[in-house]
């Protein structure tokens, strides 16, 4: 498990996208949350789709992921939300630590 990751998830709307910020924030679950407006194209049971979501860059800890991927879900309104962790194996080593200590 990587010390730090990033997390990217999608969001429908933008009331979702602050919820689930304010959520994961609140909790120590994160300790920054970027949010950007995204075109998505995917392929849905079976037909080719297009939204406008919301994309959440969720910088925090692997000790933190498994409760996080869980806040995720139990707020998102989508069935089978996009949650995926990357690992960070560097940065620069003052933010890092500021992760770390907002994160518990």
């Amino acid at each position: 498990m990587a010390e730090y990751c990033l997390v990217m998830t999608t969001c429908p709307n933008q009331q979702e996208a602050d919820q689930i910020t304010a959520a994961l924030l609140q909790q120590q679950l994160a300790a920054c949350i970027q949010q950007q407006a995204v075109s998505s194209h995917y392929v849905w049971q079976g037909k080719l789709e297009q939204s406008s979501e919301i994309l959440l860059l969720i910088k925090t800890t692997g000790h933190c992921y498994p409760a996080l991927q869980a806040e995720i879900c139990k707020l998102h309104s989508y069935d089978t939300p996009e949650i995926i962790q990357l690992p960070i194996e560097a940065g620069f080593a003052d933010y890092l630590q500021w992760v770390k200590d907002s994160c518990r």
